[in-house]
């Protein structure tokens, strides 16, 4: 009795678009360095051939512009059909999106003309290329807003929802941030450290970040620190395996506090070292810290 064949592996194909200046050439870049085949520019009508051959050894990423020659919706639309009959791929289309003012600031900054208005003012060119876009990001399966992201968050976003190299196990970010520069979009639960006593009054401690054993001593010294420890441990030791179980690959929690200094790099270094114990992979990213000293980006335990 033969065995029976096992069905065919499954390749991811996203396909990037949005208005430009939204980083869908960040997003390529991003996924390449992630393991995808990266193919920009590629005209509509050459997917099919593109695909009509041995099976894919990598996930693929295709940049679909507005500028290409056969660029239009409904070619949009029939590529996609036909990827979706297509049982060894699994199709996403990625949206990136930004509000039309941030748009307009990132094209003076670059002085760049845009495509759609090359010898007029980059806002006609950004109303026109919208207009005609405007019908893709109610059917993008992937919407993600770069107006508030710098490159690296879009990059931690994009490896969130796409990076092939996960696998089927859970990844834990955990962060910190200060409010004042806003929350990290990427994060999907968010926990208010500013209660714990504050070490920026302290002379002395002010110069120091949460990653120092003096910043430490002093915020769990707060007793309200070891309650609130102890339910955010029991709170992600019940959640995590159910998200894992619901299929959920990645996972990201956030302590912000007022200058993201202090207490929220503390309590992120101390859950993070927790959950890392427990079994999972977890990263560490302290925000501020990155863009004030260039801290790295921490990555700690396996995965579960």
């Amino acid at each position: 009795m033969t065995e029976p064949e096992s069905p065919p592996q499954t390749r991811p194909i996203v396909l990037v678009t949005g208005p430009s200046g939204a980083g869908r050439s960040t997003a390529i870049n991003a996924l390449e360095d992630f393991g995808f085949e990266a193919i920009d520019n590629l005209p509509l009508t050459l997917v099919p051939r593109l695909l009509d051959g041995r099976p894919l050894e990598r996930p693929l990423v295709l940049g679909v512009d507005t500028r290409n020659r056969d660029f239009s919706l409904p070619a949009l639309g029939e590529v996609r059909e036909w990827l979706t009959g297509q049982p060894t791929y699994d199709t996403v289309l990625l949206y990136l999106d930004s509000r039309p003012e941030v748009l307009l600031r990132r094209f003076s900054e670059t002085r760049r003309r845009h495509p759609f208005s090359p010898d007029g003012s980059p806002e006609a060119g950004i109303e026109r290329e919208l207009t005609l876009i405007a019908m893709l990001k109610d059917q993008a399966d992937l919407l993600i807003d770069t107006s508030d992201l710098a490159p690296q968050d879009l990059r931690h976003a994009l490896r969130r929802a796409l990076d092939p190299g996960e696998g089927a196990s859970l990844t834990v970010s955990v962060q910190s941030f200060s409010y004042k520069r806003g929350l990290p979009q990427e994060l999907d639960s968010v926990l208010d450290v500013r209660f714990l006593t504050n070490p920026h009054w302290i002379p002395d401690l002010r110069p120091l970040d949460g990653r120092d054993a003096r910043i430490v001593e002093h915020v769990e010294a707060d007793p309200r620190y070891a309650p609130f420890l102890d339910r955010t441990t029991a709170l992600m030791s019940s959640l995590l395996p159910a998200y894992l179980a619901e299929g959920k690959t990645h996972f990201a929690l956030g302590f912000g506090c007022t200058g993201g200094k202090h207490r929220s790099v503390a309590v992120a270094e101390r859950v993070a070292k927790g959950l890392a114990e427990a079994g999972w992979r977890v990263s560490i990213r302290h925000r501020e810290l990155e863009r004030l000293t260039g801290a790295p980006r921490v990555e700690l335990g396996s995965s579960a």
